[in-house]
């Protein structure tokens, strides 16, 4: 269970974050309230780092180095300016229960993209557990009152899910990095590339004080949800991180009923019950064989009480805590143990 814990607070921050976007779109405009929101998060991260002292001797968390670069432009592009620019277009000209409908498809595209794509063990279990949370997003989506209909946007918002399961399938690749040097990064650059497409679009920000504060829950609730998804994303991987992140729609459901006194109706009820099936799959998943690791040489944050890292260290370099980052190098290992997929077991299987 602890080991899911930042997948879980990833989903209230983001569950919770989507409803108060409906308030600061009465003042701002869909596009350049989504660079507020990024450059919020890029802001408040850079804040937090320059706060930060200096900390002698070893560093806790693996710097980006130039190899990594091309992985977090592609999740910058996918995740932080092309998926979520295409889901706003969409939404102009989409009926809002197809739009909400559509959405669910990440939950799947997530699995299916890291499995095919990128390798990563997919189980039964975890296959029945994103099916029964995407049938459990979907009731919580339905709305019989609502026209359903097929569009050019329709296509836009689709094509966002997928476009947000490749980033995190991608994003896995530096989930082993500094987690803040990733989003400070990530919001500077896709709080500049919306803004320029606002400006294209003509869209407008009407209130100076709305802009602060949409920075703020830019801050708060996405870019804290973010690294909180990058931390699952180094020990859960993609599909299971997915998963449980796209669980978002009910924590909506409950923040939206605080806070506009939304009714809950049956369909509720319906599916609390499938996606709480699904979580306890893929938190009660076993998974266990002789696995190779073979030699490699990298940087990443670690302990050494995992069974994976034997190297030896001068007497009071390591921080009490015991977790700390510097370049390592792994002789070929051979054991059998219970793992997810993780930094260290992205072995290919059958």
């Amino acid at each position: 269970m602890a080991i899911a814990l930042p997948a879980f607070l990833a989903a209230f921050l983001y569950g919770a974050g989507f409803p108060v976007c409906k308030i600061f779109m009465e003042k701002i405009d869909p596009v350049p309230l989504l660079s507020l929101i990024s450059f919020g998060e890029g802001m408040g991260f850079f804040l937090i780092r320059l706060s930060q002292r200096k900390q002698e001797g070893i560093p806790l968390e693996a710097k980006i180095s130039r190899s990594d670069f091309l992985w977090l432009l592609s999740s910058i592009a996918l995740g932080g300016v092309i998926a979520p620019t295409l889901v706003l277009l969409g939404l102009e000209i989409t009926p809002a229960v197809t739009a909400s409908l559509l959405l669910n498809f990440e939950t799947v595209a997530t699995v299916l993209i890291a499995a095919l794509f990128f390798h990563e063990a997919v189980g039964g279990q975890i296959w029945s557990a994103a099916f029964l949370i995407l049938a459990g997003s979907v009731l919580l989506s339905l709305d019989f009152t609502s026209p359903i209909g097929i569009s050019p946007g329709a296509i836009a918002v689709l094509m966002a899910t997928i476009f947000w399961a490749l980033n995190r399938n991608i994003a896995r690749n530096i989930s082993g990095k500094d987690p803040l040097q990733i989003m400070m990064i990530r919001g500077f650059v896709a709080g500049v590339c919306t803004l320029i497409i606002s400006f294209l679009l003509g869209q407008k920000i009407l209130s100076f004080w709305m802009a602060i504060l949409a920075m703020l829950l830019g801050f708060i609730c996405f870019g804290l949800g973010y690294v909180f998804e990058l931390q699952s994303l180094r020990h859960l991987g993609a599909s299971r991180t997915g998963a449980i992140v796209t669980t978002n729609p009910f924590v909506s459901v409950v923040v939206s009923l605080i806070l506009f006194k939304e009714e809950l109706n049956w369909l509720f009820y319906l599916a609390l019950p499938l996606i709480l099936v699904g979580l306890i799959l893929i938190l009660s998943e076993k998974h266990s064989h002789s696995h190779v690791h073979e030699p490699c040489t990298h940087d990443h944050r670690h302990r050494h009480d995992d069974g994976h890292h034997f190297h030896t260290h001068r007497e009071g370099e390591i921080p009490k805590s015991g977790y700390h980052s510097h370049v390592h190098s792994h002789e070929l290992l051979i054991h059998t143990h219970p793992h997810t997929p993780d930094i260290h077991h992205r072995h290919s299987h059958r």
